[in-house]
This record gives C-alpha cells, sequence and structure tokens, in this order.
C-alpha cells in the first residue's frame, strides 16, 4: 500500500464517518442550509480534490525538473524530525495563511468558508478554488513529499484532517468530555494543543461580541498552540448561538459559482466582497 493511497483511504474514512454521525444525529442537512449552500456544498466536494491533486502534481513536477538530484534526499530522516518540519511548513504556514485571509488581501478567497450559517462537514474544505491553489503548505507538501517525508506525510496528514473534521463536525464531541470532572485536566491540555469544536465554532460565530464569538483568532487549523503563541486565541467552553455572516443575512446569500470561482465570477449583490476590482461597487449592467 502506497502513502498516497493510505492517506486517500484514511480521508474517505473520516469523512465517511462523521457524515455517518451528522446523520444519525439528523443533521446531516443543518439547520440554516439553503438551496445555494446544497449547490455550493456539492460542488466543493468535487473541486477540492481536482484542485489539490493539481496542486500537489505541478509542485511534485517542478521538483523534478528543478532538483532532479534530491528526490528522497531526505528519507532517512527520523520521523520526528519530519513532523517538526512539517508543523512549521504546514500547520504554521496554514496559520498565517487563514490570519491574512480575515485581512482585506485574501477575505474575498475564504469569505465563503465563513459564509454558512452552520457547522458541518460539509464545511470543512469549503473555500474558494483559489484559496487551496494558492495556500503555501500544500506547494511546500509537494516539495516534502518529493524529497522523501511520503508515510510520515501521509499519517501527518490523516492526524490533521481528523482534528479539522471533528473541529467543523455539528457532532461537538468535546462537550460531553467538558461535563466529567474526572476529565478536566485533560481537556485543559487539549484544548490549549489541537482545534476543537468550541474553540473553533467560536471562529465561525455570527456574533463578535459576546464574549464567545471569535472572528479574529482561533485560527488554528491542526495545532492550536499556534493561536496561544500568538495572541490570538480565545477559550470559554461555549458555543456560539449562531453563526454566518450579517451581510448575508441583510442582503441574502451570494451564488455558490460566484463564492466558488471569484474572481472569475463576480457579485452583482450590494455590499459585497466579491465585486471587481476589489473594493468596488457590484456590477450593475
Amino acid at each position: 500500500m502506497s502513502p498516497q493511497f493510505f492517506q486517500t483511504a484514511s480521508l474517505v474514512a473520516i469523512f465517511c464517518g462523521f457524515l455517518a454521525v451528522e446523520w444519525r444525529r439528523g443533521s446531516l442537512r443543518p439547520p440554516g442550509a439553503g438551496p445555494q449552500d446544497d449547490r455550493l456544498d456539492l460542488a466543493v466536494l468535487l473541486m477540492f480534490p481536482t484542485v489539490f491533486t493539481a496542486v500537489t502534481t505541478t509542485s511534485l513536477a517542478l521538483c523534478a525538473w528543478l532538483l532532479p538530484d534530491q528526490r528522497n534526499a531526505l528519507a532517512q530522516w527520523p520521523w520526528w524530525a519530519m513532523t517538526g518540519v512539517l508543523l512549521v511548513t504546514d500547520d504554521l504556514t496554514q496559520y498565517l495563511w487563514h490570519r491574512l485571509s480575515h485581512t482585506s488581501l485574501l477575505w474575498p478567497l475564504h469569505r465563503v468558508h465563513h459564509s454558512a450559517a452552520y457547522m458541518s462537514v460539509r464545511v470543512v474544505y469549503r473555500n474558494n478554488a483559489l484559496y487551496y491553489a494558492l495556500m503555501p503548505g500544500l506547494w511546500l507538501g509537494g516539495l516534502l513529499v518529493y524529497l522523501g517525508f511520503g508515510w510520515v506525510y501521509a499519517v501527518y496528514a490523516v492526524v490533521k484532517i481528523a482534528v479539522i473534521v471533528g473541529a467543523h463536525s455539528n457532532w461537538r464531541w468535546d462537550e460531553a468530555l467538558y461535563q466529567r470532572p474526572a476529565l478536566r485536566p485533560l481537556m485543559w491540555v487539549l484544548e490549549r494543543t489541537i482545534s476543537t469544536p468550541a474553540t473553533h465554532y467560536a471562529h465561525h460565530a455570527l456574533v463578535q461580541d459576546d464574549g464567545i464569538g471569535h472572528y479574529s483568532g482561533n485560527y488554528g487549523n491542526l495545532l492550536f498552540i499556534w493561536d496561544l503563541m500568538f495572541g490570538t486565541a480565545r477559550i470559554t467552553r461555549r458555543y456560539p448561538p449562531a453563526y454566518g455572516l450579517a451581510d448575508d443575512r441583510a442582503h441574502g446569500s451570494e451564488h455558490w459559482a460566484v463564492q466558488l470561482f471569484y474572481p472569475l465570477l463576480r457579485s452583482r449583490r450590494r455590499a459585497t466582497a466579491l465585486a471587481w476590482p476589489p473594493g468596488q461597487p457590484p456590477r450593475q449592467d
């Protein structure tokens, strides 16, 4: 079995497992999901594997062209050293990319992730196509696989996927653990180490001034440690009452294709971040 097959099969198994839990909970189509959400989430399911494969394949091809003598050059490194490199080149860069995506520069590419008025497995990879095409960690991942990180990268990716999917799923797995006094010391460590539903739900909250929502923080994907290190963490052990974007509530949802393929497509809606050029009012013709 190849590392790539293991990684892909594990990703599918993790997604299907959480989908099954949401289905059993009767929330596979969450309250707040409209027709645009259904079309968008289905399109993302088809788009993300395509973009991910295109980026990693291109990255590997560039490595073979530019670094022909370096294939598997680091394959003899110990697993712990490879893991340390991955945490910096993949997870830290994704924290920084995510944080940059909450500025006006990249917000139009990330906005779609927050336009969902619900938390669910459906939201995990809900981002603009260019958001992933430009993500530094994916390109660096291809480089590290080329240098010989194959199996370590695959196992690392599976662990990260499990954490990210668990942090977005509407199954709040951490809630039951918080309620057990004997597990409180463990949860104190866990919620400061990895992303959990409580910390990541706060990042998706509709309201930011209620002491729970934290749009300007909790950016971590695998590790929550980055938020603690850079002063962007908020831990409340509570869950926001609502999710999504205030401008969608006021003006209606953006078209699913505009959200996914901006700036190739642009919005005609008033008060939108998806106009082109950025900052200009939407076209009226």
